[in-house]
């Protein structure tokens, strides 16, 4: 892309602000941003209230991304339930996704959104499954190996509200701009 994508702007808006208006209209609070490439320039974006942690192995991958971020939630006062998980380069994410995720929201619940029942983000992850998530968090995976074939694990279907195309090349941040159904 050129750059970290937090930065990349749709529509005139960096894709780490829209993130955040999604995940706030969805309902979620406190907000937290794992940042790591560029992370002044993409706290410079940041609103007030939304807490930045830094992923100082930020290079590692999402794994690093999610310890961070747990962490930085399981240091909150007070702790939340559950940490709703969205990246953003997922434009077509929506805050009734978000809403729909989140309702069920509790310290044990283990909830992923599904289009099409094809298994995509965002992820709900009860504070129960926070070290299990964090011990397995390595590379690219994040969440990815602890999900896979967990028996508490409930897909939300959510096709029917959003889109899960990812931006990860010009080509696709360029397909987004000209197709407003997808992001």
């Amino acid at each position: 892309m050129g750059g970290p994508k937090a930065l990349v702007e749709l529509d005139g808006e960096p894709l780490v602000r829209r993130a955040l208006r999604v995940l706030a209209d969805g309902g979620c609070a406190p907000l937290v941003v794992v940042v790591g490439a560029a992370a002044d320039d993409v706290r410079a974006l940041l609103p007030a209230d939304v807490h930045a942690v830094v992923a100082a192995d930020w290079a590692e991958g999402m794994g690093a991304s999610m310890r961070a971020g747990l962490a930085a939630l399981a240091g909150l006062r007070p702790v939340p339930e559950a940490a709703l998980v969205h990246l953003v380069d997922l434009p077509g994410v929506t805050a009734a996704a978000v809403a729909r995720l989140g309702a069920e929201a509790g310290p044990d619940v283990l909830r992923r959104a599904a289009y099409g029942g094809r298994p995509a983000h965002p992820v709900l992850i009860g504070r129960a499954h926070w070290a299990g998530v964090a011990a397995t968090a390595t590379g690219d995976a994040g969440a990815r190996h602890y999900l896979a074939d967990h028996p508490a694990l409930e897909l939300v279907e959510c096709g029917d509200i959003a889109f899960p195309d990812d931006i990860d090349t010009p080509e696709q941040l360029a397909a987004a701009r000209v197709d407003p159904e997808r992001r």
